[in-house]
């Protein structure tokens, strides 16, 4: 038993590895990548007619419910909600749970009492969100999450594929460090996102062998930046010479941030960061001169609210949805980034394909947003 079970770890570990393998050669071309991503979006937009659905005619009332709000990456995925719901003429009330799930089941509770016309969920878990997601299902109530591992049929739950994020970042690190060197990772459990992406940590650490942990630590807090750079601070002089530690793999652009602004505080800029998520003020940091921050992977966060409330518009008119979506993630280089400052508005200019997309759109959403100015 022992030694089938080896087996089928080694052989998850080759398939993803060949995968990977795949994903590289692919990477050659710009055609075929871009072919693929063209056809998927056209799948997850919808066809019809230009004529405004009944059923979105009215100003609708959607419930937003977050497992947390921390940092910019929150903030700017609350205004690509707003902004969405704005241009489509309707309100969106926001709940922050502040990390607590009984809280964030309460507002879900809340939301089906106030006969919201749709529910967005951020993050959260099945464990405490089933049950009052199922209600507001079974009550007609559409619902679409975000980074969640709620399954509930007529639910769409849509990520920003976590496991290729990780990937993307982690292939870069061990690039940049020819595959061996001494690392340190800043993660926390308890959230689904970050549990997918240290999945795929675990098996980069199968893929590269030569590249050692010497530290791991992580907080989800009020102050999770601030905590990460004492935590950080502290490694350093554990570790106080150079080479001690070659680079920082941080699960999260919190984490991302108090990690960066610790080295470059002790002037261990030879350490280099790599993360997963990104917004202005991340940009600000990848954009100092010298900065640790050498890569991130990420999507618009901002562009992910936007195709939630589309997801949930389209549900409401009666329009077939996916189960689940995946957005496509981008890696994002400092050395890709221009002199002057920028902000994510702008980085498509230097990402290509960043920030826009045709997910979740129907020929009516142009007629809808003109009405709603």
């Amino acid at each position: 038993m022992k030694g089938f079970k080896q087996a089928f770890i080694l052989l998850t570990l080759f398939v993803f590895l060949l995968t990977g393998c795949t994903s590289e050669q692919d990477a050659a071309s710009d055609t075929e990548p871009k072919a693929a991503e063209e056809k998927k979006e056209e799948t997850a937009a919808a066809s019809g007619s230009t004529e405004v659905p009944e059923a979105v005619q009215k100003p609708l009332k959607i419930a937003a419910i977050m497992q947390m709000s921390i940092g910019t990456f929150s903030s700017q995925y609350i205004s690509g909600v707003q902004e969405q719901v704005k241009k489509f003429g309707g309100s969106v009330q926001i709940y922050n749970a502040d990390n607590d799930l009984s809280k964030m089941a309460t507002y879900v509770e809340t939301a089906i009492t106030q006969n919201v016309d749709a529910i967005l969920i951020d993050h959260g878990r099945a464990d405490a969100l089933q049950g009052p997601v199922e209600k507001a299902a079974a009550k007609g109530i559409p619902v679409v999450a975000f980074d969640s591992d709620i399954d509930v049929d007529g639910v769409t739950v849509i990520d920003q594929d976590d496991y290729s994020l990780a990937w993307k970042s982690l292939k870069t690190l061990a690039e940049d460090l020819n595959g061996e060197g001494e690392i340190v990772t800043v993660w926390v459990a308890g959230f689904t996102p970050m549990e997918r992406r240290h999945t795929i940590y675990e098996a980069f650490k199968q893929r590269y062998p030569n590249i050692k942990e010497v530290a791991k630590f992580g907080t989800a807090s009020a102050n999770t930046a601030l905590d990460t750079q004492t935590q950080m601070e502290a490694i350093l002089k554990k570790h106080p010479n150079k080479g001690d530690i070659d680079a920082v793999f941080a699960a999260w652009d919190e984490f991302a941030k108090g990690a960066t602004r610790a080295i470059k505080q002790a002037g261990r800029d030879e350490i280099k960061v790599y993360g997963i998520d990104l917004s202005d003020e991340d940009l600000e940091l990848m954009q100092q001169e010298n900065s640790p921050w050498a890569a991130t992977a990420a999507t618009d966060p901002a562009e992910v609210g936007r195709v939630q409330v589309r997801f949930a518009y389209q549900k409401i008119a009666g329009e077939e949805t996916p189960n689940i979506y995946s957005l496509e993630p981008h890696l994002v280089e400092g050395s890709a980034l221009p002199d002057q400052s920028i902000k994510m508005d702008s980085l498509s200019e230097y990402v290509p394909g960043w920030g826009t997309s045709a997910v979740a759109t129907s020929p009516w959403m142009k007629t809808l947003e003109t009405k709603g100015e």
